[in-house]
């Protein structure tokens, strides 16, 4: 039987990408409430809005997804609120998790969190090698102290808080706004646009050089639930699919899946972001058996049907 079962949870960020699958994967886990606040409603920013919460809804475990997020040109554009806003949500929200006797708190980290020139794959114990990669180091560094105080408060209160690191996501209803994209549905949008406007070509950031890992929504709304439901350690694990792709690749992919076949042109003036990116995942198979199933251009191919059917 899930340990979910019967369970009042609070998932923050539920109405935004990730979140939304993640509610799914919750609804058939027999959870006797499931509470995904608006912003709107609820500014996890201020301390008086998370206690209002949690006297309203009383949550025992809570699932914290709510994040600030975008692209590299996102992050060096916001890099003070980026950092504010995710450093400060996190914070207060553990914090009164504690204060208010919760009793699981499961906190998403990020693959920005790693140092720039991490060894490949990214093991979780070379979190602390190094600095991040610059153009999203304060956004990285704000989601990284979730981690310092999941282990602290383990420590002195004996509060139970997980921490988990997953790697970049893709999938549908993804966010294609291009100022704060990231680089799939950016892509997506670009070659898809491309085809109904008779353009010839689309430009990309950067050299096409660097490498990327990606996992699909619906397999880390798995290994977020699953985790909830059956990890109890203050050590973080690592959620991805255990593979490196080059940009150049990725884009020859998606050019292909959404039928594009203009040029493509690299602008090296932009910057690339961190050099390589890949996940060691053998700790969350072995801790609580997951592994990724979605074959990446299965994926893909999905977020582009999607984009081509809700495109504005």
């Amino acid at each position: 039987m899930s340990r979910l079962k019967g369970k009042k949870i609070l998932v923050t960020g539920g109405a935004g990408f990730l979140g939304s699958f993640v509610l799914e994967r919750l609804d058939g886990c027999g959870c006797a409430e499931i509470f995904a606040p608006r912003s709107s409603e609820y500014d996890l920013r201020d301390k008086d809005s998370i206690i209002k919460l949690f006297r309203q809804f009383k949550p025992e475990i809570i699932i914290h997804l709510a994040a600030v997020v975008g692209g590299i040109g996102a992050n060096m554009a916001n890099p003070g609120s980026y950092f504010y806003d995710n450093a400060v949500m996190g914070i207060q929200l553990i914090e009164y998790a504690r204060v208010f006797g919760v009793e699981k708190f499961v906190a998403t980290g990020t693959i920005c969190a790693y140092p720039k020139y991490t060894p490949v794959p990214f093991k979780e114990e070379d979190l602390w090698v190094g600095y991040p990669e610059e153009t999203n180091a304060p956004y990285g560094l704000a989601k990284k102290m979730m981690l310092v105080q999941s282990q602290a408060y383990r420590q002195q209160y004996g509060f139970n808080s997980i921490f988990l690191l997953p790697v970049n996501l893709y999938g549908p209803r993804d966010n294609f706004n291009p100022k704060t994209s990231h680089v799939i549905p950016a892509l997506i949008k670009k070659c898809v646009d491309a085809l109904n406007s008779g353009a010839d070509k689309i430009e990309v950031w950067g050299s096409g050089e660097a490498s990327r890992e990606f996992l699909f929504v619906s397999d880390a709304a798995e290994a977020i639930v699953t985790a909830a439901e059956k990890y109890d350690k203050s050590d973080p694990v690592n959620i991805g699919a255990g593979f490196e792709i080059k940009i150049k690749e990725l884009v020859s992919i998606i050019a292909k899946l959404s039928g594009f076949k203009g040029g493509i042109a690299y602008d090296s003036s932009k910057p690339d972001g961190q050099p390589r990116r890949c996940l060691d995942t053998a700790k969350a198979f072995e801790e609580f058996g997951f592994r990724a199933r979605t074959d990446f251009e299965d994926g893909l191919r999905a977020t582009i049907d999607w984009y081509k059917k809700n495109q504005v």
